[in-house]
């Protein structure tokens, strides 16, 4: 018999399982990392404080779906930067989970999402910085900075 699907309280499909730290999911009854909740209406700062505290604190899953959140709410003009900002956060995920392969082209496709925005960038965001720090080897250790003086070294 084939059990049914976990669904969230909207009914969209939504694995219950808890999650490690890089958003694998755990066997059911584990104790996982609390993840990021989803939905949650931010403005653009309060997005990118809250994605780089998680960054920083090594947990680019969930910051991913912090800027997946503010990509789904974007205005059209900035979609392909937070579209960019989430899939760079993936690429970091993928790192640190060992597959570099998937980490190479995610920070490729993120940096290419976020890369138009370098004359102008919104929100104060380090697009300049973010696709110089994509064109280096990928190392789940090299954090980036969303904002400021650019990206880690």
């Amino acid at each position: 018999m084939v059990s049914p699907r976990d669904r969230d309280a909207g009914g969209r499909a939504r694995n219950a399982r808890p999650r490690d730290a890089l958003g694998r999911p755990l066997p059911r009854g584990a104790v996982g990392e609390e993840r990021a909740p989803e939905g949650l209406p931010r403005t653009p700062d309060e997005a990118i404080a809250e994605a780089q505290r998680l960054l920083d604190a090594g947990r680019p899953f969930h910051a991913h779906e912090v800027l997946e959140d503010a990509w789904k709410a974007a205005p059209e003009e900035e979609r392909q930067l937070w579209r960019g900002l989430a899939q760079l956060a993936v690429g970091l995920t993928h790192a640190a989970r060992g597959n570099d392969r998937g980490a190479v082209r995610l920070v490729e496709r993120g940096a290419g999402n976020v890369a138009p925005y370098a004359a102008a960038p919104p929100h104060g965001v380090d697009v300049a910085g973010l696709v110089e720090w994509a064109r280096r080897p990928l190392a789940p250790d090299r954090p980036f900075r969303l904002r400021g003086a650019g990206p880690a070294r």
